[in-house]
């Protein structure tokens, strides 16, 4: 398992904001998203829910597939800011967009980024945070004998996901919480006393968020 690092939390709930500055609409949206490809999904239901808005400016914070797009805003007023403001938050696997009815006054670069800071801070202001804790896959092979004794252990440790297959032994395949895996692996090390083989185990293969 390769922990990949998390920031400590994402959002339970979309929460929304709504703002009027010199004549122009701003409506905020903040809410968990897990990549780019969903967030860009988010962003096109959006201009078919407001197709008669001016911009639609939306910022990502998803580790490695952050983003951050101006829609046609001047460079830097809107996508950027909106992303920092995430990042100020300690969040991450967070989707914020703010949808711009342009009200015929212009604000400026200075207006603009107060604007779609404001928009997404207040969004936040109603959004409940969640914990992301780490999870890690693992793979293991046991007698048939011992199949019942992995189940329950799987229960009882809250193993998720979990898919068994029968061949010549039994092999599962699991998803577990980082902080518990390592105790997990060691017990039934123990209580198999060798006969439980990993092919997957904290230290190797993929790890997610969760």
């Amino acid at each position: 398992m390769r922990q990949i690092p998390a920031m400590p939390s994402t959002l339970a709930s979309p929460a929304h904001s709504e703002l009027l500055i010199r004549k122009s609409r701003f409506l905020g949206c903040v809410q968990a998203m897990p990549d780019r490809a969903a967030a860009q999904q988010a962003v096109h239901r959006l201009w078919q829910q407001h197709p008669q808005a001016t911009h639609i400016c939306w910022a990502l914070l998803a580790g490695g597939q952050s983003a951050a797009v101006d829609d046609g805003e001047p460079g830097g007023t809107a996508g950027r800011p909106m992303l920092e403001v995430l990042r100020h938050q300690d969040l991450d696997g967070v989707l914020a967009t703010v949808v711009r009815y342009y009200g015929g006054i212009k604000l400026g670069a200075g207006g603009l980024v107060r604007a779609y800071t404001d928009a997404v801070a207040q969004a936040l202001l109603g959004a409940e945070k969640v914990p992301i804790v780490a999870r890690c896959a693992l793979a293991c092979r046991v007698p048939y004998a011992m199949e019942g004794l992995l189940r329950r252990a799987l229960a009882h440790g809250g193993a998720e996901s979990v898919v068994v297959e029968h061949a010549d032994d039994v092999r599962f395949r699991f998803v577990m919480r980082a902080p518990d895996a390592a105790a997990l692996v060691a017990q039934l090390n123990e209580t198999g006393q060798g006969r439980v083989v990993w092919d997957q185990q904290p230290g190797e293969g993929a790890a997610r968020p969760g």
